[in-house]
């Protein structure tokens, strides 16, 4: 596991954008580090990357937020076969969520149509429309985006296609940030962006983005962060047990063990996934799989750790430490890209479909 140097902020959330601005910076500079020394998912070394990730998510959630997009962009080119596009100099946001507007299209050259493939040569295709949901895209120089494939005169063709952006280009227009008032991952800028024929290189043929193995493993690497978050949330009643004030009684001894408990279990299905990625047993369904049982994990786990650590400290840590605020509201916003109990039913159903397809009995 590699040293993270000291952050350039304190661990609450400053109110100078200077401070905030010398905050992402400093993530994305180690983020360029981390993307040439950690390695991909995948590659047999997925439990200590994702190690690397929780810890991480540990130190600071903000910091691994703006950390982990750019190591998954940098998965997605090599699993695309583009490690032509990877730089040194580059930093790089992932941008895939849909909203309910006005939809981002992917329009075609009559040369793209044509070729089918990659255009390695440079870009044939133009993005026009709007994409919400585009952290740091003030910060980043270059992002993938999916975007939804229309033929050379507009019409949609029904598919969605990855693409690799670059952010200095005049048709990328970040809207301006408002309304986010919660102070969980305000350091991480997230705006919908306007693109104006901004030129766009494809990653894959159509849905591959979704397809590939490498979709479920980077939903994981983010539970490995969420895991991480959680773990910084439990240090705090831990701190408060082993350096205690007053008499330790059952109920915070009760506490600390439902946390060990909690947290042991999500670090092991955590761990176990990992090793089915590098086993090559969590590709396609069984990838699917994988992902919404580890994601359904973690995100209960730190549901369960907010709510425990709450229970066992009072009111004291949520109203006089704010740097223990920030951790919980942090998390509790990062979690929210977890679906609850709709995943659960889609977990559930996938189970369902593997064993009807004769590739798996019980999962357990």
């Amino acid at each position: 596991m590699s040293e993270h140097p000291e952050l350039p902020v304190p661990a609450a959330a400053p109110a100078d954008p200077r401070a905030v601005q010398r905050f992402v910076d400093h993530a994305l500079g180690r983020a360029r580090v981390l993307g040439r020394d950690l390695p991909a998912p995948g590659e047999g070394a997925t439990r200590e990357l994702w190690r690397e990730l929780s810890a991480l998510g540990r130190m600071d959630l903000a910091y691994a937020r703006i950390i982990e997009p750019h190591l998954d962009a940098l998965a997605i080119l090599r699993q695309a076969g583009r490690t032509d596009l990877i730089t040194d100099r580059d930093t790089w946001g992932v941008w895939a969520a849909e909203g309910s507007g006005e939809p981002l299209l992917a329009t075609p050259s009559a040369a793209a149509r044509a070729a089918d493939d990659d255009a390695a040569d440079g870009p044939h295709w133009t993005l026009t429309g709007t994409k919400p949901w585009c952290s740091l895209a003030g910060s980043v120089s270059r992002a993938v985006v999916t975007a939804h494939v229309t033929d050379e005169v507009g019409e949609p063709t029904g598919h969605r296609r990855a693409f690799v952006v670059a952010t200095d280009h005049p048709g990328f227009r970040p809207e301006a940030a408002a309304g986010w008032t919660s102070r969980g991952l305000a350091e991480v800028v997230t705006v919908p962006v306007r693109f104006e024929g901004v030129p766009a290189q494809p990653l894959g043929a159509d849905e591959w983005y979704l397809t590939r193995p490498g979709f479920a493993w980077g939903g994981m690497g983010v539970a490995a962060v969420w895991l991480g978050g959680a773990q910084s949330v439990a240090d705090l009643l831990w701190c408060k047990l082993v350096r205690p004030a007053r008499p330790v009684d059952d109920a915070a001894r009760t506490a600390l063990g439902q946390l060990d408990l909690t947290l042991g279990a999500a670090q092991a299905v955590l761990d176990r996934a990992a090793a089915a990625v590098d086993r090559g047993e969590a590709t396609g369904e069984h990838g699917a799989a994988w992902a919404l049982r580890v994601r359904r994990t973690v995100a209960d786990a730190a549901d369960t750790v907010i709510r425990v650590v709450s229970r066992a400290t009072g009111p004291g840590p949520l109203t006089g430490d704010p740097a223990h605020v920030r951790r919980v509201e942090s998390l509790q916003v990062y979690i929210r890209q977890d679906h609850a109990e709709r995943d659960t039913a889609v977990l559930g159903r996938t189970l369902l479909e593997l064993v009807q397809d004769g590739s798996e009995e019980t999962p357990w």
